[in-house]
């Protein structure tokens, strides 16, 4: 296992409706979302095996929120990890919505489930 020489760079990937972390230029792990009006509903978040135990999550998802809140948009946590994230952070709960029965039909039919 290499060691990271460079501090991990979160990058918004729009077309692929994600956001991913990079650990010296390689992806290392992603947070997926579909935008519904003004709501940025996250859903799944992974880290490739070879980068877990870093807390590389942690980054990538603080980052996302944050550009969440500096795009003037909400978040409604779908992704287990997300919603385990924001009870430990607050700082988020002004812009947080929750996650109803609709928010899922609604996610299911985009993701084509």
């Amino acid at each position: 296992m290499s060691e990271q020489t460079t501090a991990p760079v979160v990058r918004r990937v729009d077309a692929r409706h994600r956001y991913e972390i990079l650990v010296d230029g390689e992806r290392a792990g992603l947070t997926a979302y579909r935008d519904r009006d003004d709501r940025r509903v996250f859903f799944h978040t992974e880290i490739d095996e070879a980068h877990a135990g870093r807390g590389l999550a942690g980054i990538l998802v603080e980052q996302a929120l944050n550009d969440v809140r500096a795009s003037g948009m909400r978040i409604v946590p779908v992704c287990p990890y997300v919603a385990k994230f924001l009870k430990k952070h607050e700082e988020f709960a002004d812009i947080t919505d929750p996650v109803t029965p609709e928010v899922l039909t609604w996610l299911d039919a985009r993701l084509g489930r």
